[in-house]
């Protein structure tokens, strides 16, 4: 990972010095930002409403939050309830402009490596489009909802329903405006969301939901075989992840009793088979969005770390509810 990006994080999360550098930029970014909201409240732009409820799934902050393992787990949790549930996403990774639909078998460098994560876990129908109202107007009429992996700023798309998703540990930072902070938007925008999600144990504060991302299992790449967590308990391994945040990842498998040589990449990056390769038999782990991308060269000893997202039993059926309610609303 780039100096520039590791000195980054120790601004935004650390309280390092020396972003006061970067200061007009973040002006000139609050500036555009508001008035392209205010230009949508106001009515100068138009927001586009396609023919089924839309649910957005975003956060403030750049970096890796849990959006795409609660979306699946709506996804899912939707399904069971007899919901007919299309996700749309950007395909951030991919080359396809879109729209584009998404099978399990879809290249991850064509579509992106979340849209063939959540096309295989959810078996839903997946849409990926650079532009999501393209996406939308897709899948809509094939759905009774849809579902926005990201999208929290992407105004020209209506929405029914947004959530937000936190990071529990890192919450906003240093509360700053992009790039002298990591977010996307003010903290006061929180107010005008219907859910907030907290992604991390006990991290949750008042009229916010707790998302915990629990292990199922290590599958193996070349196989597919299916190996209980406990396989590597006590073991040296190689820990990849080219993912937000990678710090995360490795706090879960030191969590399993791994001891993990880490190897943190740039969020997305096209893995290539030397990227796995370090010169010993050590096991190499790495997420589920990472091991889409190694089909093609998948080896011996490679495995990926399978997780859900569960919420909060209560909060999280009341909030199921709330969705299935306004799916099941009648359409003016």
């Amino acid at each position: 990972m780039s100096a520039l990006h590791d000195w980054l994080q120790r601004v935004w999360f650390k309280g390092a010095g020396g972003g006061w550098v970067l200061a007009p930029l973040t002006w000139m970014y609050a500036l555009v930002s508001s008035v392209r909201r205010v230009a949508y409240q106001s009515g100068l732009r138009a927001s586009i409403r396609v023919s089924c409820p839309v649910i957005i799934v975003g956060n403030l902050s750049v970096g890796g939050t849990g959006k795409t393992p609660l979306t699946i787990a709506l996804a899912q949790g939707l399904t069971r309830r007899g919901m007919r549930v299309g996700i749309i996403s950007r395909g951030y990774g991919g080359t396809s402009r879109g729209p584009e639909r998404v099978k399990t078998d879809t290249s991850p460098f064509v579509v992106g490596d979340e849209a063939v994560v959540m096309a295989r876990r959810t078996l839903c129908p997946v849409v990926v489009a650079r532009e999501r109202v393209a996406a939308a107007r897709h899948l809509a009429r094939d759905v009774d909802v849809l579902i926005s992996d990201d999208g929290l700023q992407h105004l020209r798309l209506a929405r029914d329903f947004e959530i937000v998703v936190i990071d529990g540990a890192r919450r906003f930072g240093n509360g700053k405006l992009l790039p002298q902070g990591p977010l996307r938007e003010p903290v006061s925008r929180l107010a005008s969301v219907d859910a907030l999600v907290v992604h991390g144990t006990g991290a949750a504060g008042a009229g916010e939901i707790e998302m915990q991302l629990s292990v199922d299992r290590l599958v193996a790449l070349q196989t597919g075989a299916q190996l209980p967590v406990t396989a590597l308990q006590g073991k040296r391994v190689h820990a990849v992840a080219g993912i937000g945040c990678p710090e995360r990842f490795f706090d879960s498998l030191r969590s399993l009793g791994m001891d993990v040589i880490e190897h943190p990449l740039r969020d997305h990056v096209r893995l290539r088979a030397t990227d796995l390769h370090f010169g010993d038999d050590l096991p190499v782990v790495m997420t589920e969005k990472d091991a889409v991308k190694c089909g093609s060269f998948a080896g011996q000893n490679q495995y990926f770390l399978s997780v859900s997202a569960s919420l909060d039993a209560a909060l999280g059926g009341q909030l199921l509810d709330t969705l299935e309610a306004l799916v099941r609303r009648p359409r003016s």
